[in-house]
């Protein structure tokens, strides 16, 4: 564990504010964060597809199947948004972008918001078990690993609370996988793995350096607010240069493939270099968070139509 001394958080200092009112949809949608459950999805289909291709699976066939697993995945991620919604309150009404949520406002209360969560892992393990037992037991894992190890463990005790969350980042793919395949032994997919638990860092250091005082205010021990914004940006170039690597972890399931995110990656890192500016870190935060997110859809959008194109050509 980080030797920092532990962050803790004072709720009794905890500022008040004026309930805002919104309608149940939207509060339902922010409680469960709609945002990373699409995200995600698209993770899980990611996975879904590789798999479809790699195992040259019928669509028609496992089409019920399928459908189970993105509703199920979306229910079992909802879960986990509720979940750490109620849990980071107290942080979450401190910082800017988190001070309206319905479950600091208290529009969502406790007992609301446990009930949700309760229901949609319920209802989401239940479809997905239809789908495949084992994109089940992912789900759930995946669950797990972001309430328990980050988010009431290492998120507010750590600087290394980013690497420690990258992980559960990561396991939407092979829940995909998981509908088709329960061969695990395939490159293929510990490449995308390993690509998004690399990805996350750099995307995270740039919120936290773009959210440097909300963080800091709200004793969050982020990177660049315990160690500083020059080791941010020398620890974001590792990752960089680690996940331009990784790239050729795809080699087996497509050379194309491995050629294409490498450029993406080096583009990445280039732009690292060439717009670090130690007199305005926020601008440089902000680009490197931009291009991250374009980064991960153009390598979602590359896998899911190599998949399908060299699928119908075998």
């Amino acid at each position: 564990m980080e030797s920092e001394p532990l962050m803790t958080i004072n709720n009794r200092s905890q500022p008040k504010m004026a309930l805002e009112y919104k309608s149940f949809s939207k509060a339902l949608g922010e409680t469960v964060k709609t945002g990373i459950i699409k995200s995600n999805l698209i993770a899980v289909f990611t996975g879904l597809c590789m798999a479809l291709y790699v195992y040259d699976a019928s669509i028609p066939g496992n089409l019920l199947s399928i459908i189970f697993s993105l509703i199920g995945s979306s229910f079992v991620i909802g879960a986990a948004g509720a979940f750490n919604n109620l849990f980071d309150r107290d942080i979450d009404a401190i910082m800017e972008r988190t001070k309206t949520r319905p479950t600091v406002t208290g529009q969502v209360d406790t007992r609301t918001g446990l009930l949700l969560g309760i229901l949609l892992t319920a209802a989401g393990t239940g479809l997905l078990l239809l789908a495949s037992p084992m994109a089940a037991f992912f789900a759930l894992l995946g669950l797990f690993l972001y309430m328990v190890p980050y988010t009431m463990w290492t998120k507010r005790r750590t600087v290394y609370n980013t690497e420690v969350g990258s992980i559960s980042g990561a396991v939407p793919p092979l829940i995909g996988w998981s509908v088709i395949s329960h061969d695990y032994t395939h490159p293929g997919i510990w490449a995308l793995v390993v690509t998004m638990i690399l990805w996350q860092m750099p995307h995270f250091y740039g919120i936290a350096i773009r959210r440097f005082d909300e963080y800091k205010a709200a004793g969050v021990p982020m990177l660049p607010v315990v160690k500083g914004i020059e080791r941010t940006y020398l620890q974001t170039n590792i990752y960089l240069i680690m996940l331009a690597a990784s790239s050729f972890l795809f080699w087996p399931f497509s050379p194309i493939v491995a050629g294409i995110v490498f450029i993406i990656n080096m583009t990445w890192l280039i732009l690292s270099f060439t717009s670090f500016n130690k007199a305005e870190p926020k601008i440089w935060s902000h680009k490197m968070f931009m291009f991250s997110i374009q980064h991960i859809v153009m390598v979602y959008f590359i896998i899911i139509v190599f998949s399908f194109i060299a699928k119908a050509l075998k």
